[in-house]
């Protein structure tokens, strides 16, 4: 007699079902793993055994095989201990034959027969409601499992002597509750506000129209200028995640082993990696195709500090997320799809010095222009193409600093950001594309019916064309901007100071360019 457990393998945020099949049958003891599996399925063998004798069963002195069907499907991680380990107690009759059934079953054993935390609870109790099935999972996973459904019935055991018993009768297992991130994290995160900042008006506005409209943005800057500052301080404006999003976001972070304890935020991500990152580590990748930090972000900030320092092919990598919002890792045996839709902030000097904008400063590697360009050159051309927003952030003096906080702090902003993105999300409802969010997002051929300017603003743009010889993505992205400028003053038409204002963001990728 065969036993049957279903549990899941991982393709990207997708957990495609796997029917773990159990026999036990007559012939010389053995314990066999078929089905493609990697080495820490392999490994099983010996935590399931030792985890069964902590339990206080033995393993039949016969043949076991265990099948991991489909079988020419690749299965990786730690998950499969937990299935394995309840389909021998069925085989065994440590619990009853049916018990299972209707169930997905996930977890990573300990010798002592405890259940260890594994990845991707959530996106396997999505797939299990579904299927109309419930889920078998860790304690410790239990609460981010209670997200997918409040209909799921949920099984969140410390060890396997808690769900033999659960199956008996003798111990009933509550339903664990969904949770939410710890309220003082939160609050830490909230100490960062704009009102920390003093100066750098300029560079405010430009944080906010990024925040309203999803757009990317560049800051150049003289060293200690408050580049970094003003990026972390964007999460502060950007309203919280909608629901949809959560679960997007949650997917791919419980994927990552990213959640803690089981508890969700509604706090977009910001991710920071170093400039010493590798490609695999920003786009995804590694022995099983993790997600990448692009993916990370997702529906939140990726902030690359010091960006020439960053490989240049690294940095190209990102040209495709940038377009199409999702990154494909490819591998030999299989193909691997994440989501990648976030907002690109990026810092850097304008040459290695970092003090080429300064009155009268006198560079020590040579010509200014030389060095400036010999640095800027690292970036792209089609990357730069891709930013939406690039402004110039000049040094703080003493006499900005000495003056009092701003009056407006973070709250102030918000609030016309989330009313600027409502407008955002009522235009494409109503446009039959609710899966659009920002104007960053919106399609090109969408642009001509919701971003078309006034007489004057069309000229301007006629010109300005002509002039910064702006490519057709360029003009586009320009019509982007113009439109998230018309959402935060609250008009539907688009005017010729949006576009001027949209134009003067370009501007200085077009010196940049030239001077490259």
């Amino acid at each position: 007699m065969v036993q049957r457990v279903s549990t899941v393998a991982f393709e990207g945020i997708e957990a495609r079902a796997v029917d773990v099949q159990v026999q036990v049958a007559p012939g010389l003891p053995a314990f066999a793993i078929v089905g493609l599996p990697d080495k820490a399925v392999s490994e099983a063998r010996e935590r399931v055994r030792s985890a069964l004798i902590a339990s206080g069963l033995a393993l039949p002195a016969r043949r076991i095989t265990v099948n991991l069907a489909p079988a020419d499907l690749p299965k990786e991680g730690s998950h499969y201990d937990l299935p394995i380990a309840l389909g021998l107690m069925a085989a065994i009759g440590a619990i009853p034959p049916d018990a299972l059934s209707g169930f997905t079953v996930l977890g990573e054993l300990g010798l002592d027969g405890s259940i260890a935390p594994v990845a991707g609870v959530l996106p396997a109790a999505i797939g299990a409601n579904s299927r109309d099935e419930g889920l078998i999972c860790p304690a410790a996973c239990g609460s981010e499992a209670a997200w997918a459904s409040p209909d799921i019935q949920i099984i969140a055991a410390h060890s396997l002597i808690q769900i033999a018993n659960h199956f008996k009768g003798t111990q009933l297992l509550s339903r664990p509750q969904p949770k939410v991130q710890d309220q003082n994290e939160a609050r830490e995160e909230a100490l960062l506000d704009l009102r920390d900042i003093k100066g750098q008006e300029s560079a405010k506005r430009a944080l906010e129209i990024a925040a309203a409209g999803g757009h990317h943005l560049l800051m150049m800057g003289s060293p200690g200028a408050g580049k970094s500052m003003l990026a972390a301080r964007l999460p502060s404006i950007l309203p919280p995640l909608s629901p949809s999003e959560l679960l997007e976001v949650s997917m791919i972070a419980s994927v990552a082993g990213e959640i803690r304890d089981g508890a969700l935020t509604a706090r977009r991500p910001f991710r920071s990696p170093h400039h010493s990152a590798s490609m695999a580590a920003l786009t995804g990748g590694g022995m099983r195709a993790k997600p990448g930090e692009i993916s990370l972000a997702h529906q939140g900030v990726l902030f690359l500090d010091e960006l020439p320092e960053f490989d240049p092919r690294v940095l190209d990598s990102l040209r495709q997320p940038l377009e199409n919002g999702e990154v494909s890792v490819s591998r030999a045996n299989h193909r691997v799809t994440y989501p990648a839709r976030f907002m690109l902030v990026a810092a850097m000097n304008p040459c290695r010095c970092g003090h080429a904008y300064e009155p009268g400063y006198s560079c020590k590697r040579g010509r200014l222009d030389r060095c400036t360009a010999d640095y800027q050159m690292r970036i792209s051309g089609p990357l730069m193409d891709r930013i939406d927003l690039r402004i110039e952030v000049p040094a703080v003096t003493a006499a900005d600093l000495i003056l009092p906080p701003p009056a407006e702090g973070s709250a102030e902003v918000a609030a016309r950001v989330a009313a600027a993105r409502d407008i955002q999300l009522a235009r494409y409802a109503a446009a039959g594309m609710p899966q659009v969010r920002t104007n960053a997002e919106a399609p090109s051929s969408l642009l001509e019916t919701i971003a078309q300017p006034d007489a004057h603003g069309q000229k301007l743009l006629r010109e300005a064309a002509d002039t910064m010889h702006l490519t057709a993505r360029g003009y586009h992205r320009v019509l982007r901007v113009a439109r998230t400028l018309a959402d935060l003053d609250g008009t539907e038409t688009i005017g010729r100071l949006h576009l001027a204002e949209a134009l003067s963001y370009r501007a200085l990728a077009d010196d940049l360019r030239r001077a490259a």
